[in-house]
């Protein structure tokens, strides 16, 4: 951001560091804790939709401008100028008040409303420096020109102020612009001092109570003016003011009475009608031990508010992992469960019947099974009747039937997850924000992809059907006819409970024509060698689907990781938490020789009317 036509001021126009105070020191050892909690702080995200996810994201940017913007700078220079900002509802008179008491029209004034739209800070000629210098606000541009744009704060030098004290004139709290409220609580988080303005017609309006509660809260430094009093009534109105502070706890607040009157042709209030408050704030100015005063319960105040509000966003950080791990749990109970339903699918029979057993049935009832396993004639006949009548062997049939089936089988339980784990995200704000109507199907290529997994399987049937039990010299002389046979065999029994051809009471389902192949299997490679075959099969087709299931579970993991929470974002915002507290306690921040004796330091200055 560039300062237009003030080249003067250009190089304060961006955030700078602040200096660091000595690092052996107390509030040196502070400062840096306090550096590395804004660093976490702004490195957290709340990326899932829930509750507290906007209000954290909102509240942490509230945290961290707040540190930029005030404690860091101040902490690094605890003498520096003290800043009074001048807060409050549309109307009040703020500027009119600056204007009268710098004794200039600095900051504009008038009917039209929001008035000030540019925050206008006036200091010392000795003071403009540090303020030009972008120490506090540092994200607001730096101009001495009227009519700047947004996202600027005009600096102007008053020789009638005291050195050691600016005011800044600060848009209203109830501003029917956006944007002018955010700017208001931004600069009201940077005050040193609040000087609350309130007139007697609305000192008991909602918005500047919720201000100044926030401000009690912080143990922020706060005084009161209480603005355009008609005659007479200032000692009806100033009683209720101060017994409505007693009861939220503000009791000790400074009230400022000012009457209602003319403004001379400058629109200035006169000396007499603005003495007390100017008498004030130069008391305030020429005291270091008042200034001090104000600076150390302002600071420490806010430093103690630091530790609620971090352990809020500590608290909506777990939310947001807690969040993340009730999605991902979500998706995994679906997939684990097309997982277990295609196992059981595969175990109980299921695939047996229909088409796959009518091919069964023909594959053992024609002979082709026997023929095949018996010489390679079988193969050579098979393969002329089949050229000749126009029909594949009964084989190639019976392992498209199983393929197909097979594919129904694990298509249906993928949609079935999709469709469950798109119903977990569905009922959750967060996977509701998450979930698009291609994670809540299948994927497009995912009948392409079984239907490689299964050709892919039967491939590693066949060849392990082929190391092992290749070695037996029958199948050798067989050849790959007789391994296709045994493989499609073996296929059969991976779909029975019994990891075996069917035979006893498992006759219902194959139709009871395996008898004479299993004793020849039998026969020649043994019982136990066509189990463990089946064994492996099953074992190796179930870890096919469950990494296709999982590839397809991880559609949605992917949009979930790709949100980004942080799992370590809570311990790491308690730890720095902790670290600033720690710090806080070890050295108390320096009284700059303010007395702590009742009535003394900042409030001593002030003597309240009765």
């Amino acid at each position: 951001m560039t300062t237009r036509g003030d080249p003067a001021l250009e190089a304060a126009t961006n955030p700078q560091p602040a200096p660091s105070a000595a690092p052996e020191t107390g509030v040196g050892r502070l400062l840096g804790t306090l550096t590395a909690l804004r660093e976490t702080l702004g490195s957290v995200r709340y990326p899932l939709a829930g509750p507290s996810a906007d209000e954290a994201t909102r509240a942490a940017a509230a945290v961290v401008n707040q540190l930029d913007d005030y404690l860091l700078p101040r902490l690094a220079r605890l003498d520096a100028p003290l800043l009074v900002v001048i807060g409050g509802s549309t109307g009040a008179g703020k500027s009119t008040l600056i204007n009268s008491l710098v004794r200039a029209p600095v900051s504009p004034a008038g009917v039209r409303r929001p008035t000030t739209r540019v925050p206008v800070l006036v200091a010392h000629p000795n003071d403009v420096p540090w303020f030009t210098q972008a120490n506090l606000l540092p994200r607001l541009g730096r101009t001495t020109s009227q009519g700047v744009a947004a996202g600027f704060l005009r600096v102007v030098s008053a020789p009638s102020l005291t050195p050691g004290l600016a005011l800044l004139d600060a848009p209203d709290i109830d501003s029917v612009v956006d944007a002018n409220r955010v700017l208001a609580d931004q600069l009201l988080a940077a005050a040193d001092l609040w000087l609350f303005v309130t007139t007697a017609a609305r000192y008991a309006d909602a918005v500047p109570w919720e201000l100044l509660l926030i401000a009690r809260s912080r143990a922020t430094a706060v005084a009161l003016v209480l603005d355009r009093v008609p005659a007479g009534a200032a000692d009806e109105i100033a009683p209720h003011l101060a017994e409505m502070l007693r009861a939220r706890e503000l009791g000790d607040v400074p009230i400022f009475v000012i009457a209602e009157s003319e403004l001379d042709r400058q629109g200035l209030l006169s000396d007499r009608t603005v003495a007390s408050l100017s008498e004030w704030l130069t008391a305030l100015a020429l005291s270091a031990a008042a200034r001090a005063s104000v600076v150390r319960q302002t600071v420490d105040g806010a430093i103690v508010a630091l530790g609620p509000s971090v352990e809020r966003l500590s608290a909506a950080a777990d939310e947001q992992v807690a969040a993340a791990g009730a999605l991902a749990a979500g998706v995994s109970t679906a997939y684990h469960t097309a997982t277990t339903a295609v196992e059981l699918g595969v175990r109980d029979g299921v695939l047996l019947r229909g088409e796959v057993l009518a091919r069964w049935q023909e594959f053992v009832g024609t002979g082709e099974l026997m023929r095949a396993i018996q010489a390679r004639v079988g193969w050579l006949r098979d393969r002329i009747a089949g050229a000749l009548t126009g029909r594949p062997p009964s084989g190639d049939t019976l392992k498209a039937a199983l393929e197909s089936g097979l594919v129904t089988l694990v298509r249906g339980a993928a949609a079935d997850a999709a469709e469950q784990a798109a119903g977990a995200w569905r009922i959750h704000p967060a996977g509701a924000a998450l979930l698009t109507p291609g994670l809540a199907a299948p994927s497009a290529d995912l009948t392409e992809r079984i239907e490689r997994m299964v050709r892919d399987w039967q491939r590693g049937v066949l060849e392990l059907v082929r190391t092992q039990v290749g070695n037996k010299r029958f199948v050798a002389r067989a050849g790959a006819y007789a391994v296709n046979a045994i493989g499609l065999v073996v296929m059969i029994a991976v779909f029975t409970a019994t990891s075996f051809i069917p035979t006893g009471a498992e006759l219902i389902v194959a139709g009871g024509t395996t008898i004479a192949a299993q004793k020849v299997l039998e026969a020649i490679f043994g019982d136990q060698a066509i189990r463990e075959l089946a064994v492996e099969a099953r074992r190796d087709l179930l870890e096919r689907v469950a990494a296709l299931l999982d590839a397809e579970a991880n559609r949605y993991r992917t949009v979930l990781d790709g949100t980004g929470v942080d799992r370590d974002a809570a311990d790491r915002l308690r730890r720095d938490a902790a670290a600033v507290r720690s710090a806080r306690a070890a050295a108390p921040l320096p009284d700059g020789g303010a007395d702590s004796r009742p009535n003394k330091g900042w409030k001593g200055l002030f003597r309240r009317e009765r």
